[in-house]
């Protein structure tokens, strides 16, 4: 068999040979499979400290796996996690290689139809899980940075209509670190994101674990650095028609798990909405 082109035939591959895995090439193997990020970011010497490995390790672990050497091992996390100058590569096909509106919308739309549709197959078993996490919770604190702030203010905004304990974590004035210190085992921490993650994504996942809190991922693979992290993980996709990644199946994700949850809470929420309205339309939030 050849080397493994994806991330995710890589760790098919390397579950399927695991168990005959030497101890050190198990160690190696098991920390680049749950720190893909870390894979495409640093050196081998670094990941090998980190791993618990000698470098010399992570090369033959290579080429135990069918590639020439680490560089080519490395390049399988690099391509997909970072793929290079990828906005910009795209954003000069569509002006170098321009379609009429009508072809340029059908090909957007058809691209949402199927993203939109692979959503309810990826997230059908896991759907339940997620909202039985949220609706346990004692608060609920959502994430999302740089074009996944919509989604998580959306989240936010959606179901704190019908429950007051729903927060948005942010980094304004430098507070994420002091609130995710105050995050409790009894509350469940909301996680969206998308390759290329953001740093400040990463850094929360991973320091949201020592908190003992669980964690929803909401994200674009089973491989994305806060699933690894996560009790459950809920995937969409991202492929559009433009120069950047789509957002729509984002936002449909979010409004699923919204109605999810409210639906979950039954009575109790559709009172606590009742109120909510109310109180918007005697302030006159609405015109």
């Amino acid at each position: 068999m050849s080397a493994p082109h994806s991330l995710d035939e890589l760790t098919r591959y390397i579950q399927s040979r695991y168990p005959d895995l030497s101890p050190q090439f198990q160690a190696g193997a098991r920390y680049l499979i749950d720190h893909p990020t870390q894979v495409s970011t640093l050196s081998a010497r670094k990941l090998a400290a980190l791993a618990g490995v000698q470098p010399a390790t992570l090369v033959r672990l290579a080429q135990h796996l069918g590639y020439a050497g680490w560089d080519a091992l490395k390049a399988v996390f690099t391509q997909e996690l970072h793929p290079p100058g990828a906005y910009a590569a795209r954003a000069l096909s569509l002006v170098h290689r321009p379609e009429s509106d009508q072809d340029a919308w059908q090909a957007a739309i058809h691209q949402q139809i199927i993203n939109l549709q692979a959503l309810e197959p990826a997230n059908q078993a896991a759907m339940a899980q997620a909202v039985a996490l949220l609706a346990d919770a004692r608060r609920i604190v959502i994430a999302g940075f740089r074009s996944c702030y919509p989604a998580a203010f959306s989240l936010r905004y959606l179901c704190s209509l019908f429950r007051p304990d729903v927060h948005l974590l942010h980094n304004t004035g430098g507070t994420l670190s002091l609130d995710t210190h105050r995050l409790q085992p009894e509350d469940t921490a909301v996680l969206i994101g998308y390759a290329p993650y953001s740093r400040e994504i990463i850094e929360l996942a991973e320091a949201l674990r020592p908190q003992g809190c669980r964690m929803l991922a909401l994200c674009d693979s089973q491989l994305a650095p806060m699933a690894l992290h996560a009790d459950c993980a809920l995937t969409f996709s991202t492929q559009g028609h433009s120069f950047f990644p789509s957002t729509v199946a984002i936002q449909a994700l979010v409004e699923m798990l919204a109605r999810q949850l409210l639906v979950h809470h039954g009575e109790h929420a559709l009172a606590e909405l009742d109120r909510t309205e109310a109180l918007l339309h005697a302030t006159g939030a609405y015109r």
